[in-house]
């Protein structure tokens, strides 16, 4: 019996405390309300809970604020070139800050990022890195400032 009551214990405690995905972590965070209505509108939801890992450079609200409103209106409807922003934001592998190595960087879109460091500053593009290591039990979040764009 006491076995069984352990085994319970264990079971509760492990079985509901289950890691969040890349998705769930971002919505949890509650400011990255956009990015998590344009991974849902690009039809990314499945892949970005999927295994991964993935690391994703994930602008804020703020940052698609700096997008006019009807520019952003209109890639949200355009599936193809959503998907082709979004995917630029991520690489393949959980790459954590300190991991990191100022270069270019491939992602998962096709183009290279270029990744700096300089006086402690880390910026991907033109994207100033705010925030590192958040951390998802399929990669990890980079938040960055501004939405990267690649060429079209």
């Amino acid at each position: 019996m006491k076995k069984i009551l352990i085994a319970a214990a264990f079971a509760m405690a492990f079985g509901s405390a289950s890691a969040a995905d890349i998705v769930d972590t971002a919505k949890s965070a509650g400011t990255f309300n956009t990015l998590v209505t344009a991974i849902e509108a690009a039809g990314l939801v499945d892949t970005l809970k999927g295994p991964g890992p993935f690391t994703v450079f994930a602008p804020t609200d703020a940052a698609f604020d700096k997008i006019p409103k009807a520019k952003l209106d209109a890639l949200l409807k355009d599936k193809p070139a959503l998907v082709k922003v979004l995917t630029y934001h991520v690489i393949s592998g959980k790459v954590m800050a300190a991991d990191i190595k100022p270069g270019m960087v491939k992602t998962v879109e096709g183009a290279s990022v270029n990744i700096m460091s300089k006086k402690g500053k880390v910026t991907v593009d033109k994207a100033h890195v705010t925030k590192t290591d958040i951390a998802a039990d399929n990669g990890v979040i980079h938040v960055i400032d501004t939405v990267l764009m690649p060429k079209m």
